[in-house]
């Protein structure tokens, strides 16, 4: 296998859209919105990274980061996901390429950190951590987290864009 990683261009979206789906397909705790979450971040224009792995010429993985408003005032934070890579992929380190790009690429542009939504198994290994004060409303504290790119952290509840209500 191998994988390159590239900014998405506007002839990848139909292959996004599909392998998000596929990712997603059978996995718990998702109400299966993902695909469109992406659709309408890009819609929107508020893709601030927008990655995809290529094997032989073929998209089966892909990473959105989009901005995130803290109620703090802080600036310059962003939300990782979704990140999706086909099931067959999965567990042969396209989704951590995806990752350490997507988080390369925020961190060199700026940014001061970044949260995710997700488990703490996984992203923890990227940095992720649960940080008390910083929370996302409605959702268990424990999968909540962020990584840091400056000397601290952000304070208070954390908003994604309108796209994360896409349902089509």
């Amino acid at each position: 296998m191998d994988i390159q990683i590239r900014s998405e261009t506007p002839d990848d979206a139909e292959a996004i859209h599909h392998v998000t789906e596929l990712a997603f397909r059978d996995a718990p705790h998702t109400d299966h919105t993902e695909q469109f979450i992406v659709k309408a971040l890009r819609e929107s224009g508020v893709l601030a990274v927008s990655l995809v792995a290529v094997d032989d010429g073929k998209i089966i993985g892909h990473v959105a980061v989009s901005p995130v408003s803290i109620s703090d005032g802080a600036a310059g934070w962003y939300g990782l996901g979704p990140i999706s890579v086909l099931p067959r992929y999965q567990g042969k380190g396209v989704g951590s390429r995806l990752m350490e790009k997507a988080l390369s690429d925020i961190e060199a542009g700026g940014a001061s950190g970044c949260v995710v939504l997700g488990d703490p198994g996984y992203y923890g290994r990227f940095g992720f951590k649960v940080v008390e004060g910083l929370v996302l409303s409605g959702v268990p504290p424990e999968y909540f987290q962020a990584v840091s790119f400056g000397a601290g952290f952000a304070q208070g509840e954390v908003s994604y864009h309108e796209a994360f209500s896409a349902q089509d």
